[in-house]
């Protein structure tokens, strides 16, 4: 079976181009792609290749990872169910994650379409939900994980390191939850982006001392350091602030650097969450949160490109373009 898909076709390279795809199983379902929400941080460590799977880093004796199919999240229609697929009909808008490809470094992949996706990386979008709002869904889901691990109380204060696309999510997670959140960035475009609440700040960490906005906006000290960029010395610097008992909550991708000093986190009890990946229940709960307008997406959507022009997009990213938030790629025309 043909499709056309988005292929990393060596380090720092993309293209739009039309492969194989396994025939479709009686567990599966075929999706037509309309729009897919590009993962900035981890498809470009993996097209730099600095990722061999997950977040797993590659190091130097594993092979480059390809050619692959970057991503792992879109929306689109169902157009072919399988037998014991009996709960989605045709037609039915849905999110689906990775889709089986053929001829590539990994067998699966996320910009690709016709999508033949196993109905357990499906579900249909149901309460008015906006297809491309859900179409950054397992992203999306990674900034609502970060925001609802750790134990918050009204007013607790909690800093997020790291303005992209996890930074907003997971303090818009907080925000929903009673926190009051600092949003920590190197970019005012984005930082402009966070609608703050009473309490909520922004800083720009490169005109701004964090630690001394911090020593002052949150005297009583840190309840949360959420670190959404991978900063093992940002993460650090910052637990001089943080309360006894507070929490450390990391879903930055670290490389082969991610070593953390337990003793210091010993000092004040500090717990350390790491969550990683994406789960059923996870995915149901952010698409609930969607529904409800407990979170948005759409206001950090910076660029859509029609799919044929997916090097350019990934251009933007790789070379971290000035204004680059989220990217889609519209596959319908």
């Amino acid at each position: 079976m043909l499709a056309r898909a988005v292929i990393a076709t060596a380090p720092g390279k993309v293209a739009f181009m039309t492969i194989n795809v396994p025939d479709p199983g009686p567990q599966d379902v075929v999706v037509r792609v309309r729009h897919s929400w590009i993962s900035n941080g981890t498809e470009g460590s993996f097209i730099r290749g600095e990722r061999i799977a997950g977040d797993t880093p590659r190091r130097g004796q594993d092979p480059l990872p390809f050619p692959h199919v970057p991503g792992y999240q879109k929306v689109g229609v169902v157009e072919w169910r399988g037998d014991e697929v009996t709960d989605l009909q045709i037609g039915d808008v849905v999110f689906a994650t990775v889709s089986g490809v053929e001829g590539m470094f990994y067998t699966h992949g996320g910009h690709v379409s016709p999508a033949v996706t196993s109905r357990t990386q499906v579900w249909k979008l149901t309460g008015g939900v906006d297809p491309v709002s859900a179409s950054g869904l397992v992203l999306t889901q990674v900034g609502y994980n970060a925001g609802t691990r750790p134990v918050i109380a009204a007013g607790d204060a909690a800093v997020i390191l790291g303005d992209g696309m996890v930074g907003h999510w997971t303090a818009q997670t907080l925000q929903q939850r009673g926190a009051r959140v600092l949003l920590a960035g190197r970019h005012d475009d984005r930082l402009s982006r966070f609608v703050c609440g009473d309490g909520d700040r922004v800083v720009n960490t490169r005109r701004e001392d964090v630690n001394a906005v911090i020593s002052e906006w949150a005297p009583e000290g840190l309840q949360v350091i959420a670190d959404t960029v991978g900063s093992v010395a940002d993460t650090e610097a910052l637990l001089a602030r943080i309360r006894h008992f507070g929490q450390v909550v990391s879903v930055g991708f670290y490389g082969t650097d991610g070593m953390f000093d337990a003793q210091k986190l010993r000092e004040r009890e500090v717990a350390f969450y790491a969550p990683a990946g994406w789960r059923k229940t996870r995915i149901e709960e952010t698409l609930g949160w969607l529904a409800q307008g407990k979170l948005t997406t759409k206001p950090l959507l910076s660029h859509r490109f029609p799919v044929a022009r997916a090097a350019e997009a990934y251009d933007l990213i790789l070379n971290r373009q000035t204004g680059v938030l989220g990217v889609v790629l519209d596959w319908e025309d």
